[in-house]
């Protein structure tokens, strides 16, 4: 089986090529490139394609890829908000994921940021390089005895969950299917679980009922002071409500691994560019703001992971023993 990845790095290059030794019968070609109409060609000849997270799996593009002989989109990610599965079922072609490779790694970073804003480590590490030692402006809070609202209660979650009670947290959740046999966390009404927490992290999926989730109604809600994270999907928060709470001094921190805008910045370098008219510039433009590279996967185990169930999923599709786990279309 020949599979063209698409957006590869140096780090997909290494990770896949360490677990390639188990999948003689797999050949990979990587492509800097992403996937758009204008690159569905290179994809001639192949059996398959590999895209990432926020890679263009359009209706056109989906279409084009048909047309060139492609029945298989390979994902090295769980998300698949970005691939027109209508359009893919009408061409017959398969979209395989990877479900699960490391709830930790993103609940970690998640953590992370929170703890990052509430101590607002990011102004002291650079005030420490300037020489400046002054505490002025760094109090935070204590997160023990706090409460942590955790929206969504999947793997991710339930792990970010499992951190917050080493904190010695109070965890309250929302899902719309509560996981029932986890006994230390409290499901309430996403209204209640808004209102009581003092930690807010996000977890769900994008779906039509989730998009745009947190927004100036559902911000009203929430405590003032509070600390809130993302590293779910960007389009779970409407950006321009979120800024204008910022500025009126609702939140005291925010974390985001993810945005609305990041489509154009996710893995690229634009330092020499100018960001002045958009979200992300007026984000950073903030002192309680972090914003990270959508980095949340990014750790050893979850590359090896990633690795190991992409390269399964195309040897399944190949003997027609595809994981219903796996399977997207």
């Amino acid at each position: 089986m020949k599979i063209l990845f698409y957006d590869a790095t140096t780090y997909d290059k290494n990770s896949f090529d360490k677990e390639l030794c188990n999948f003689p019968d797999i050949q990979i070609t990587y492509q800097e490139i992403d996937i758009s109409l204008k690159t569905v060609s290179l994809a001639k000849g192949y059996d398959a394609i590999c895209a990432f997270v926020n890679s263009d799996l359009s209706a056109n593009v989906i279409e084009a890829l048909h047309d060139i002989g492609i029945s298989l989109i390979l994902m090295r990610c769980a998300g698949f908000n970005n691939v027109d599965l209508e359009t893919a079922k009408k061409y017959n072609i398969t979209v395989l994921r990877v479900p699960s490779y490391s709830p930790e790694a993103v609940a970690e970073l998640a953590m992370t940021l929170a703890l990052s804003v509430n101590r607002h480590i990011h102004k002291s590490y650079i005030r420490v390089r300037e020489n400046n030692f002054s505490l002025n402006g760094l109090t935070g809070v204590n997160f023990y005895k706090k409460t942590a609202g955790i929206i969504g209660t999947g793997k991710i979650g339930l792990a970010m969950a499992r951190i917050c009670k080493g904190f010695g947290m109070n965890v309250i959740a929302y899902d719309m299917y509560p996981n029932r046999n986890i006994d230390f966390i409290e499901y309430m009404p996403l209204e209640q679980v808004l209102g009581k927490s003092d930690l807010i992290s996000l977890h769900c999926p994008l779906t039509k009922e989730t998009y745009h989730l947190i927004n100036k109604d559902t911000i009203s809600i929430m405590k003032d002071n509070v600390v809130f994270v993302n590293t779910s999907r960007g389009a779970l928060v409407k950006t321009t409500d979120l800024i204008n709470e910022i500025r009126n001094g609702k939140f005291f921190g925010v974390g985001l691994d993810v945005y609305e805008e990041e489509g154009n910045n996710v893995f690229e370098n634009r330092e020499d560019e100018l960001l002045e008219h958009s979200v992300t510039a007026r984000l950073l433009s903030f002192p309680n703001v972090i914003v990270t590279s959508h980095q949340g996967f990014l750790t050893n185990e979850a590359l090896q992971a990633i690795s190991q169930v992409t390269l399964k999923n195309a040897i399944d599709y190949k003997n027609n023993t595809i994981s219903n786990e796996n399977r997207v279309v």
